[in-house]
This record gives C-alpha cells, sequence and structure tokens, in this order.
C-alpha cells in the first residue's frame, strides 16, 4: 500500500512541479496561478491512473508509464484547451517530453534498481 500512496504522490509532485517550473521560467510567480497550469495535466494523470489499472503495477515503466504519461499530455492538453489556456506547439513538444522523462523516467530507474536488487 506504501508503494501505491507514494506513486501517486510521486507523480502528482512531479506533474506540479512540471508546472510550477514553467511558470517560473516565463516569469511568472510559480505559486500563484499554480492551481490554474497544473489543473489540467492532474486532471489528465488522474484519468491516466484510472485507464490503465495503474495500482495494479504502479512502479511499472511500460504497462503503466507509458498509459498514465500519455493521458496527462493527452487530456492535460484537451482541458487546457476547452479552459482558455494555451496549446501551442511548443509548449504541447516541451510538455511532452519532460512529463514522459518524469512520469516514464522515475518507472524505469525504479525498474533498472529493483532488477539490480535481484
Amino acid at each position: 500500500m506504501s508503494h501505491l500512496v507514494g506513486a501517486i504522490l510521486l507523480d502528482a509532485a512531479l506533474v506540479t512541479a512540471f508546472a510550477a517550473t514553467g511558470r517560473a521560467t516565463h516569469g511568472e510567480d510559480a505559486l500563484a496561478g499554480l492551481w490554474q497550469t497544473a489543473w489540467p495535466f492532474l486532471g489528465g494523470l488522474v484519468i491516466g491512473w484510472l485507464a490503465t489499472r495503474a495500482w495494479r503495477a504502479p512502479a511499472a515503466p511500460l504497462r503503466t508509464g507509458l498509459g498514465v504519461w500519455a493521458a496527462t499530455i493527452v487530456v492535460g492538453m484537451l482541458l487546457r484547451a476547452v479552459s482558455g489556456q494555451g496549446t501551442a506547439l511548443p509548449f504541447v513538444i516541451v510538455a511532452t517530453v519532460v512529463l514522459f522523462a518524469a512520469l516514464v523516467g522515475w518507472r524505469a530507474i525504479a525498474a533498472l534498481v529493483a532488477r539490480r536488487r535481484r
């Protein structure tokens, strides 16, 4: 159970850190308006967890990570679009790459560490 809670919290923290970093990079206050920037991706993250049934294998890079990442991007961008937030191509590309590295990356590292321990 602790691995499940840890995976959920890590995913949410990484998505939130992505949003805060993006705001800071563009000269905006990283905390003011953070919810507005983060909520579409956090919504996508929830959809990704549900669609992949991530609770069954929360740290699996391919089975869970790819699906969670894809849903976070697709749903997040759709929610941004319908809420009047930007979805410029450069932003979509950066978000896709950064969130792939974050959401699939930690799972790949965890899998490598687990293999080495065996």
